[in-house]
């Protein structure tokens, strides 16, 4: 890997970092709720997005999956909301959120590598 490419990618994650904050932000102004769906929004158009760029486009993965959308999604803080719904009281909310985002977010990489590899 060239050294550009790995700055390519770098300067993509942090843009995908803002990205995600402003989607989360605007979501959670609408939404109102103590349910992250901010999060939860960044991270299923996140996975349906990796799966359409490796199905398709396969040399752009690492640039924009790992660059863009590594920064655009976030594990970490789909874990933590998990366990704040859990720890304020919030149980079914808190499974709804892991749960949810993990079958969710399986079908749509699916769906998008689907999508993607008949592009």
């Amino acid at each position: 890997m060239s050294l550009i490419l790995l700055l390519v990618a770098a300067a993509l994650g942090g843009l995908g970092a803002g990205v995600r904050y402003l989607v989360d932000v605007a979501v959670a102004q609408v939404a109102g709720a103590r349910f992250p769906w901010g999060v939860m929004l960044v991270n299923l158009t996140g996975s349906f997005a990796l799966g359409v760029i490796v199905g398709a486009l396969p040399g752009a993965a690492f640039v924009l999956g790992a660059g863009f959308l590594g920064g655009y999604t976030t594990f970490s803080t789909t874990m933590l909301d998990t366990v704040a719904l859990w720890r304020d009281g919030e149980r079914a909310a808190s499974v709804a959120n892991a749960m949810g985002m993990l079958l969710a977010g399986v079908l749509l990489a699916a769906a998008g590598l689907a999508i993607g590899a008949a592009l």
